[in-house]
C-alpha cells in the first residue's frame, strides 16, 4: 500500500489583458477596448471512497491546473482556466512540504470534503479598464498573475471502525478472513502482513469496517518495525480488537507491550475502548493458559474473550461483544459545498520593496511587473502613462527613499528603464 507521497501542484497562471483600440469604420476614435484575461483554474483535492490507497500518485508527481485565457479587444474577457479536481482517499492528511508546524495540516476524513491546495492566478486587466476622464486612451494593461506553486505531502491514515491489533504471529490475518470476505496473506510466521487490510464485518443487521493493523513489536513507536508507519493508520478506529497468542506463555506481557507502545505513539491510542481476544484456543497449551490470563487480564468493564480464529470457535460472540461496545460516531457536520482552503490567496497588492543591484535599482513589486510586461512603453504616451501609475501603486516613493535620481536605472520584471 502506498500511504505517503510528495507531489508538487502548480496551478494555472491568469491570462493577459491586452491594449486595444476600437477601430471601425465610421468610428476612428473608438477609445480603449481591451478586455481583461481570465483567471487561471486552481488544483483542488477531494476525498473519494472510491481510493484507499495514494498509488496513482507515484507516477503523477505534478498535478497543474489550466490556466486562463488572454483577454481581446471589443472588451471580451478570457476564458477561467478549468479547475483540476483529484480525487485522494477518505483519510487523507494533506500539508505544505516547506512548513514545519502543523497550522497548515488539513486532514480530509468525509466524502466529498475538498481542498485548494494551490490557487490559479488572477487575470490581467485590460488598457478599458485604465481608461479615465484624464486619459481617454490608454496604453496600459496587465499580465496574468502567475498560479501559486507548492510541494505537499499526502499521508493517509485509513478510516474504519474497528482494528485489530497485536504482536506478530497472534492470528490477525486469520480473524480478518474469518470475520469479513478480505483475503490477507496467511502464514506461520511472524510479519506476514506487511501493510493494513481492510474488510468488512457484519453483526446482524450492521456492519463494521474492520482493519488488519501489521504486527506490533516493542519500539514500534520509535519505528522499529515500521511500526510508527503502521500506528498512524490506527488512530481514526474507534475501537480496539486487541489479540493474544494464547499458545504464548508471555500473553500478559504481550498485551502490555502493545499498550505500551500505543500510550508512547499517541497518548490518546492507549485510552480507546479495546475487546480482548485470547487466540489459538484450538492448541492444548492456549486452553490451559486461559485461566491465568483471564484473571490478570479480566478488570471491571473489560471484556476478554476466548476465540479460536482457525477454526471459527468463539468468533460470533466475540463480533457481538464488539458490536455492543463499539461507540457512536462522532456527528458530523454537512459537507460544505465550498472547498476548504489551505492558507491564504496570494495577495493581488503588496508594498513595493526596493533593493540595489550595482548601479540598478531593482523593484519588488508584483503589481507593478505585471504592469511593465503588457504596457507600450514604446509610445511615450504609454510611458507617461506607467509612470504615473508607478506613483499610484507607491513604487515611485520607495524608489525616492531609496535614492534614486533622474536618469538611473530601475529594474522592474525583466525591463530596465531610465528613471524620469
Amino acid at each position: 500500500m502506498v500511504d505517503f507521497v510528495e507531489i508538487v501542484v502548480e496551478a494555472g497562471a491568469g491570462g493577459d489583458g491586452i491594449v486595444s483600440m476600437r477601430r471601425e469604420k465610421f468610428v476612428p476614435k473608438g477609445g480603449p477596448d481591451g478586455g481583461d484575461g481570465g483567471d487561471g483554474g486552481s488544483v483542488v483535492l477531494v476525498a473519494s471512497p472510491a481510493l484507499n490507497t495514494l498509488l496513482p500518485f507515484r507516477y503523477r508527481r505534478l498535478l497543474r491546473a489550466q490556466r486562463g485565457r488572454h483577454g481581446s479587444g471589443q472588451e471580451k474577457q478570457g476564458g477561467r482556466g478549468s479547475d483540476l479536481h483529484v480525487e485522494v482517499p477518505v483519510g487523507t492528511v494533506v500539508r505544505k512540504c516547506e512548513d514545519g508546524d502543523d497550522t497548515t495540516t488539513v486532514e480530509l476524513t468525509r466524502p466529498g470534503q475538498a481542498l485548494v491546495v494551490a490557487w490559479g492566478g488572477r487575470g490581467g486587466r485590460g488598457n478599458k479598464r485604465f481608461a479615465t476622464p484624464t486619459n481617454q486612451t490608454p496604453y496600459l494593461a496587465e499580465a496574468g498573475q502567475a498560479g501559486e506553486r507548492a510541494c505537499v505531502t499526502l499521508e493517509l491514515k485509513l478510516v474504519a471502525d474497528v482494528a485489530i491489533i497485536g504482536l506478530p504471529n497472534a492470528g490477525k490475518s486469520t480473524l480478518l478472513s474469518v470475520i469479513s470476505a478480505a483475503h490477507p496473506r496467511v502464514a506461520p510466521y511472524p510479519f506476514t502482513t506487511t501493510e493494513p487490510v481492510l474488510g468488512v464485518a457484519s453483526v446482524g443487521w450492521r456492519d463494521m469496517v474492520v482493519m488488519e493493523v501489521p504486527g506490533l513489536i516493542e519500539g514500534a513507536h520509535a519505528g522499529r518495525g515500521l511500526g510508527d508507519t503502521f500506528l498512524r493508520h490506527a488512530e481514526r478506529a474507534r475501537l480496539f480488537i486487541h489479540l493474544l497468542d494464547g499458545a504464548s506463555p508471555h500473553a500478559v506481557d504481550d498485551y502490555q507491550v502493545v499498550n505500551r507502545e500505543l500510550g508512547l505513539f499517541k497518548p490518546e491510542l492507549a485510552e480507546k475502548p479495546q475487546v480482548i481476544a485470547v487466540n489459538k484456543m484450538d492448541l492444548p497449551e492456549a486452553a490451559s493458559n486461559f485461566g491465568a490470563v483471564l484473571s490478570a487480564l479480566e478488570a471491571p468493564g473489560a471484556a476478554v474473550y476466548a476465540v479460536s480464529a482457525a477454526t471459527g470457535k468463539g468468533v460470533p460472540e466475540l463480533l457481538e461483544g464488539v458490536a455492543t461496545r463499539l461507540p457512536a460516531p462522532a456527528p458530523q457536520e454537512p459537507v460544505d459545498s465550498q472547498p476548504v482552503l489551505m492558507g491564504r490567496r496570494p495577495p493581488e497588492r503588496s508594498p513595493p520593496v526596493v533593493s540595489r543591484d550595482g548601479d540598478v535599482f531593482v523593484v519588488a513589486a508584483p503589481r507593478a511587473e505585471r504592469l511593465i510586461k503588457r504596457s507600450d512603453l514604446r509610445r511615450w504616451e504609454g510611458m507617461a502613462q506607467f509612470l504615473r501609475e508607478m506613483r499610484r501603486l507607491s513604487v515611485a516613493t520607495a524608489l525616492e527613499q531609496a535614492g534614486v535620481q533622474p536618469g538611473d536605472l530601475v529594474r522592474i520584471g525583466p525591463v530596465e528603464l531610465e528613471w524620469a
